[in-house]
């Protein structure tokens, strides 16, 4: 499968790799709004810098990975679209919810596998638990707790284009919480500046928790801080009526050290490239999958607009001061 990478940064790079560890797939093409990074990577992989219209344009390119700028994750799932292309989009489609709507009617005409970067979805911990709780091993789902503080803010120049942290950060959360117990019925959020104060001034929170109610009296909170001293903070636990699982951290070493003085081991990993990494190359793989092997997309364009949409409730329920039902939201209202 011959793929072409919009993006040449961070994410771009861990993108590459990916497709590059699969012996089914090839990176062909790179295209970058900064030419220079789209050269310096694609002399990296041996491959060709390309315009997008070009790749669009080569019948001999598959598949296409999404990893640039949200602000042009909409119009390049478009133009995959149009072009008859295979499409993987790292999160979120858009920062409107409008726009992601008329994107999941686009995509909804595709004829093939159109796919969202939800990469926590694919980590071995976190599907450990979907498994086990789809297999019914804790019983009836009750509660919901996910965890996930960074160990440090990001620039203010970021933020101020992120679209806020339940976009941004938080979205992965929501898709969390999505993928183990469904869509809520609505969204109370709370949210405070606490880490850095350039982040409020630029509009925005850092420190933040939100609880999902769901239809049948279930709950789910999500805790997000833009701040962890200690390092990468991810874990979800799930109480069920006849037990409870755990995902925890993800630590450099096992080693554990114990003396009179007490108990240590070590730190959680430092950042998500260290944590999730397996996590992209599973993701990555189940796409092939999709494309090459007709297997049902496991992270859907209606996933993406589910998150999206739980991010717009939080905004709005943070603004307001209300729970903000998830259908208000959908309806545009």
């Amino acid at each position: 499968m011959k793929v072409a990478l919009f993006g040449a940064g961070r994410i771009g790079k861990v993108h590459a790799a990916s497709i590059g560890a699969d012996p089914r797939s090839q990176l062909v093409a790179v295209a970058d709004v900064v030419p220079e990074a789209a050269e310096s990577l694609a002399k990296a992989h041996g491959i060709a810098a390309m315009a997008p219209a070009e790749i669009f344009a080569d019948a001999s390119i598959d598949a296409v990975l999404i990893a640039s700028s949200t602000n042009t994750h909409a119009d390049l799932i478009e133009q995959g679209v149009a072009a008859n292309k295979a499409i993987f989009c790292e999160k979120p489609i858009d920062l409107s919810l409008d726009r992601a709507l008329r994107v999941r009617e686009i995509a909804a005409g595709s004829t093939k596998p159109v796919m969202l970067g939800f990469n926590r979805r694919f980590d071995p911990n976190f599907a450990g638990i979907k498994m086990a709780f789809d297999a019914g091993e804790i019983g009836k789902g009750e509660m919901l707790a996910v965890t996930s503080y960074d160990p440090a803010p990001p620039p203010v120049a970021y933020v101020k284009v992120s679209g806020g942290l339940y976009r941004d950060m938080m979205i992965h959360d929501f898709d969390m919480c999505a993928f183990l117990f469904g869509m809520p019925e609505s969204v109370m959020a709370h949210g405070s500046c606490l880490v850095d104060p350039a982040i409020g001034a630029a509009g925005d929170v850092d420190t933040a928790v939100v609880v999902l109610i769901y239809a049948d009296g279930r709950l789910a909170t999500i805790r997000n801080s833009r701040r962890a001293a200690f390092g990468y903070d991810q874990r979800v636990e799930l109480l069920g009526s006849e037990g409870m699982l755990e995902a925890r951290n993800e630590i450099e070493n096992t080693v554990v050290k114990s003396t009179a003085a007490g108990v240590s081991s070590a730190k959680p990993m430092f950042f998500f490239l260290e944590r999730y990494m397996r996590a992209y190359q599973i993701e990555w793989a189940a796409f092939v999958d999709a494309v090459t092997g007709g297997k049902p997309v496991p992270a859907t364009v209606e996933d993406g607009v589910n998150a999206l949409a739980l991010a717009e409730a939080a905004n709005r329920s943070l603004k307001e001061g209300r729970p903000v039902a998830v259908a208000e939201v959908m309806a545009g209202g």
